[in-house]
């Protein structure tokens, strides 16, 4: 990395995904946590495909070597880069109703990803149809967490990185 693509705006975007980050280790409901609201963040204002990726990754990364690791990590952190993505594709324009439908669309491809990898390490469910059913419907409970996660933590992030641009109309100009 160049000095050129360290800008305030990278800066002030790489902040907000460590902090989003560090919000992981803060106690919290089960799966409320700002995890989708940092890959949808990453890809939709980073400009850089490597950034997009790289820097939410390894803030992820990090705070798993504080929370710890479990055989499903894996689809946790291809559910990630696949939200990555979804905020590169679908936040093209920066407009509520694609935020929205991002938060939404990234809640349940985190669902259907993450439960499948639990139905699939066949240590809980049996390995057929039944058993996935019963992975899934198992994970129902859960799924309102993930959903207001994203929705609460994406609207902060979005909604504050608008507001530092605001005030800094530096930051609009500069692409990283």
């Amino acid at each position: 990395m160049n000095s050129k693509s360290i800008t305030p705006k990278f800066l002030v975007i790489t902040g907000m995904v460590f902090l989003a980050a560090f919000v992981r280790l803060l106690p919290h409901p089960p799966n409320f946590a700002p995890i989708a609201a940092m890959a949808l963040f990453g890809g939709a204002y980073f400009s850089k495909k490597w950034a997009a990726f790289a820097i939410p990754l390894l803030a992820m990364f990090l705070t798993d070597l504080l929370l710890g690791f479990h055989s499903t990590m894996w689809a946790v952190y291809l559910s990630f880069a696949l939200i990555v993505v979804l905020g590169m594709v679908m936040i093209k324009q920066k407009k509520i109703s694609n935020i929205f439908l991002a938060s939404v669309s990234a809640s349940v491809l985190f669902f259907i990803i993450t439960n499948f990898a639990v139905w699939a390490t066949g240590l809980y469910y049996a390995k057929d149809l039944t058993g996935l059913t019963a992975s899934y419907i198992a994970a129902i409970p859960f799924f309102h967490y993930t959903l207001l996660s994203n929705l609460f933590f994406v609207a902060l992030m979005f909604g504050s990185f608008e507001l530092v641009k605001a005030k800094y109309p530096q930051l609009v100009k500069v692409k990283i």
